[in-house]
């Protein structure tokens, strides 16, 4: 069959956009704020990973300027030859001292993060165990990595039991797994991994994209999340890896791993995603720091994110949507069928809520799903807005 066929034959954007309810790829014409404009029209934005509403942040902004006016708008080339900066190893050293681990490594992307870690980590005679539900970018990590990989059901610890008792040596075995998942917004169940941890004796890697600044009392993720929550159950040295991004609550781009120094050091020295990628320009870098120093002293803005999301948590639940298992500023709208979650989209849309309509394969087959999330800046107004457009919709769709 000639290559290019499969291209020819994919028809569902067309059928989608004759349909009228192809909802990606919308081009905003304006910063990534509560309110965005799209087609020139006003929209409450309630589809953004900006947790703590630093993307307009004035200082975070000026930070960005600044490193363009002293660095340029980019470094050449990759960390391994000339693209190193002053201010990457600042970042790195404040982000290992942000999560208490000995060392980290920034990448380009977060994407890249995963990839990179997983891929030189899993060597030829290792098993990297996965969640599910686990994000792309862990799956395909660990299809880059030579050694074997096995999955258990979607944070089910009997199913991850059983897989390590099976294991002839499960030292040689990392359990890569996130910590919010980031469509249905539930937690790793990481107490009870870290008590297999310790009896299996095997490795721990946790994607904190979504948990860091978000989880734990000072923003550091679930492993502190859970610290506080679970009676010690989890530390911060029950989590071998901790790998963040910054286009999520950093207000950047790019991602970053922490752990032991001799890990990190071998990371950097031998992954091909960070030694043959270009390095975070020095606008982004400057970004995550200026971002990282009002995380740190700003504790109120992940408190009113909390606030928010616990309104929003009970008043779906009260208007009678189905938002699942989720604990965090990730609040799903979980419908099943994809031209439903669709329309539903649409009607959102036309009356000026943006959100993201998720189906298959992001999300489990009869899973469709409308994910909305939250920003610290949205304010009582806005939510009250998107509360009472979700309400009219449902009634009108017969959803409720």
């Amino acid at each position: 069959m000639e290559i290019f066929s499969k291209c020819y034959n994919y028809t569902r954007v067309k059928e989608a956009k004759e349909q009228d309810c192809y909802p990606y790829f919308k081009a905003i014409q304006s910063g990534a704020d509560t309110e965005v404009i799209i087609d020139g029209r006003k929209m409450i934005m309630i589809g953004s990973n900006n947790y703590l509403g630093l993307t307009q942040d004035p200082r975070v902004k000026e930070a960005a300027i600044k490193a363009v006016e002293k660095y340029g708008s980019g470094c050449t080339g990759s960390r391994f030859l000339n693209g190193t900066l002053d201010i990457h190893e600042e970042l790195e050293r404040q982000l290992a001292r942000f999560m208490r681990k000995e060392a980290a490594l920034t990448f380009s992307t977060g994407f890249q993060t995963n990839q990179g870690v997983i891929s030189t980590i899993i060597g030829k005679d290792d098993v990297a165990i996965i969640d599910r539900g686990n994000h792309a970018s862990i799956v395909d990590g660990c299809r880059l990595a030579f050694g074997k990989t096995l999955k258990y059901k979607h944070n089910d610890m009997a199913d991850l039991e059983r897989i390590l008792s099976e294991l002839a040596d499960p030292t040689n075995a990392m359990v890569i797994v996130d910590g919010v998942f980031s469509m249905e917004g539930d937690l790793a169940n990481l107490p009870e991994i870290v008590k297999l941890k310790k009896k299996y004796k095997f490795r721990l890697m946790v994607d904190d994209a979504h948990g860091i600044g978000v989880m734990g009392a000072g923003g550091r993720g679930c492993a502190e999340h859970f610290s506080a929550a679970g009676g010690n159950a989890v530390t911060e040295n029950d989590v071998d890896l901790i790998m963040g991004t910054f286009s999520k609550s950093f207000a950047s781009l790019g991602g970053f791993i922490a752990g032991e120094e001799k890990v990190i050091s071998y990371i950097k020295h031998n992954a091909r995603a960070l030694i043959f990628s270009a390095s975070m320009p020095p606008s982004a870098v400057a970004t995550v720091l200026a971002a990282l120093k009002i995380m740190e002293s700003e504790p109120q803005r992940r408190e009113r994110l909390w606030q928010i999301t616990h309104k929003m948590h009970a008043a779906y639940k009260k208007l009678g949507f189905n938002i699942g298992p989720t604990q965090t500023p990730i609040v799903p709208l979980i419908f099943g069928d994809d031209m439903v979650t669709f329309g539903f989209w649409k009607k959102l849309f036309e009356q000026g809520v943006f959100t993201n309509p998720v189906i298959s394969p992001a999300v489990p087959p009869d899973g469709a799903l409308i994910r909305t999330s939250y920003i610290a800046t949205h304010t009582d107004k806005e939510l009250d807005k998107v509360l009472e457009v979700c309400q009219s919709v449902g009634k009108e769709m017969k959803l409720l």
